[in-house]
């Protein structure tokens, strides 16, 4: 047996650094920490990702308080605020009509034409 691991041995050296029980500990530790520990490199890759997302929400939530903030500003004039409510909340004034056009659908007389 021992002459069979000295044959092993002396065809492949690295055989001998790879059963040094310092290597062996070393090489547990770095899989350890790797792949089963609770904060492992796959859980960390996983939480940066997240991590930017939010970021990213957090920039597009700050943008959009700054153009609230704009839009309050201006709502301290009184027409701004009747303009806001016609168009936001379709108000009208007393004896007045409004006709809501949608504009999703464009016709044009080629599509009459066609038709």
């Amino acid at each position: 047996m021992k002459a069979k691991i000295d044959a092993l041995l002396i065809k492949y050296p690295f055989l001998k650094w790879i059963t040094n029980r310092f290597v062996l500990v070393t090489l547990f530790f770095i899989l350890w920490l790797l792949f089963f520990d609770t904060y492992a490199f796959y859980d960390h890759r996983l939480i940066d990702k997240e991590i930017n997302k939010l970021e990213e929400n957090k920039d597009y939530y700050q943008q959009e308080i700054k153009s609230d903030d704009k839009n309050i500003q201006k709502l301290h004039r009184k027409e701004e605020v009747e303009r806001y409510a016609r168009q936001k909340y379709y108000m009208k004034r007393e004896n007045e009509d409004i006709y809501i056009i949608d504009s999703d659908r464009e016709y044009s007389t080629e599509n009459k034409i066609n038709q």
